[in-house]
């Protein structure tokens, strides 16, 4: 029957599984921190690299000019360069 082919299954857990890891083991938020903790270095850092990138990719990409070609692209550069050297800026376009 296959009722009793899955009573007698050798993946069910057995009750040494549930001795191994006592439930306040489990549940305590220091043992997590403990056992994940170059998982959650991991993500601290990869968050901040994402963070950096956005901040970089947002301030450098953002061109008023991107629209447009040829001679109208020039010259809407040289006006951008103008007003941000009269700001005392120097943004590389």
């Amino acid at each position: 029957m296959v009722l009793d082919s899955v009573l007698s299954s050798p993946h069910r857990r057995s009750p040494s599984f549930r001795k191994a890891f006592p439930p306040n083991e489990l549940g305590s938020w220091s043992t997590l921190v403990q056992r994940h903790r170059f998982l959650l270095t991991a993500l601290v850092l990869l968050t901040f690299l994402c963070t950096i990138y956005l901040y970089f990719a947002v301030t450098l990409g953002s061109s008023s000019c991107s629209g447009l070609t040829g001679a109208q692209k020039a010259q809407c550069q040289l006006e951008l360069a103008k007003t941000s050297m009269a700001k005392g800026k120097l943004k590389i376009l």
